[in-house]
């Protein structure tokens, strides 16, 4: 039988705000016949395994008339969501994929995603070599060994520049790129500390995971803890946040510290540009010689940098040297709700939705 269930979940309106499940999100019913598709050259069909929930996907659900899409490509209504992820290749007219192959890359909110010659994500797919599988399960390979782990390492070792003895500053240190950063920081002998949003992650961050300091940012004054656990002040503020998290941080920081910049989750949700929180204090950058970057992690694609990473990630992993967390959800009905779990800081670690079997 080549007819195939290939349920999805598509974008029913904008979110206003924190996405809502009901009123956001429609999982859809359809089918897919595989082996009566015609494939033009260099396209490829993908028996989807593994998804990443990630934070920068609410960026591409904006209403195309927001600011912000200049930028960025978005979802249209009635479209499937995209996001990132490992697939089975399942048929091919692509000399770079056989069937069989196991793949990382862009890939939709769907049992079966149909990447065409126009689209511009053909060329962005990478192989998982499937000997890394003996030590390591495929589910890693849909974010932690691929773009989720190069972004806290590169982002880290570049811009970060950490030195033994520093101290380095995490905002939502308990989610995937801030449990890593922690520890490579660690790993590199620095002092770590992380906030985070509930008393469970902070344990989680002090018990397992050994930061020299955490706390729940819900529960404190910003400034006063940072006070109280960067008392020789911040070289590193690895920032997740922006807004008053950001500009707290900057008080804190050292001359010559240096801010990454790898998201700003609390104004994603922020439709209205004359809503935005406004930073007051960007003049430190300038009186303490900071230096202050963004990035994206494709910046990072083809670099020395990116072989290090994989060298080191599973020299550390098979070493004990670092502990990754994840919670794996089961289903294609569930990738919505866990999303919206995951902007609702639900999450300890990594939320991965498993669609399919291996």
């Amino acid at each position: 039988m080549t007819v195939k269930s290939n349920k999805g979940v598509i974008l029913k309106a904008y979110p206003k705000g924190i996405p809502k499940l009901d009123e956001n999100f429609e999982l859809t019913h359809r089918t897919i016949d595989i082996e009566c598709l015609n494939l033009k050259e260099n396209e490829f069909i993908l028996r989807n395994l593994y998804l990443s929930i990630d934070p920068y996907v609410r960026v591409t659900l904006q209403d195309p008339t927001s600011i912000i899409m200049k930028y960025s490509k978005g979802v249209l209504t009635g479209q499937v969501v995209n996001g990132l992820g490992v697939s089975e290749v399942v048929k091919t007219n692509n000399p770079n994929y056989k069937v069989g192959d196991l793949v990382y890359g862009p890939i939709g909110w769907e049992e079966y995603s149909y990447i065409k010659s126009d689209d511009a994500s053909v060329s962005s797919f990478m192989l998982v070599n499937k000997e890394l599988l003996k030590d390591t399960p495929l589910s890693y390979h849909a974010s932690f060994l691929k773009f989720g782990g190069l972004t806290s390492y590169a982002s880290l070792i570049d811009i970060g520049k950490p030195k033994e003895g520093e101290t380095i500053y995490i905002s939502t240190a308990a989610g995937l790129t801030g449990q890593l950063v922690g520890q490579i920081a660690k790993i590199k002998g620095l002092r770590v500390v992380g906030s985070t949003g509930s008393d469970e992650k902070v344990d989680f961050l002090l018990n397992e995971l050994k930061f020299d300091a955490a706390f729940n940012y819900k529960k404190v004054d910003l400034d006063k803890a940072l006070s109280e656990y960067c008392p020789n002040g911040i070289d590193i503020y690895y920032d997740n946040v922006g807004g008053k998290t950001l500009e707290v941080a900057l008080e804190h920081c050292n001359r010559f510290a240096r801010v990454v910049a790898c998201g700003m989750i609390s104004q994603y949700h922020v439709t209205n540009p004359e809503e935005r929180y406004g930073v007051k204090n960007l003049t430190n950058i300038v009186l303490k010689s900071m230096i202050f970057q963004g990035f994206v992690v494709t910046d990072y694609f083809g670099k020395d940098i990116e072989k290090e990473f994989d060298k080191d990630i599973i020299e550390w992993i098979k070493s004990g040297k670092i502990i990754y967390k994840e919670t794996v959800i089961d289903g294609v009905e569930n990738i919505a709700k866990t999303f919206v779990d995951m902007l609702n800081g639900k999450n300890t670690g990594k939320y991965i939705v498993k669609i399919a079997d291996y």
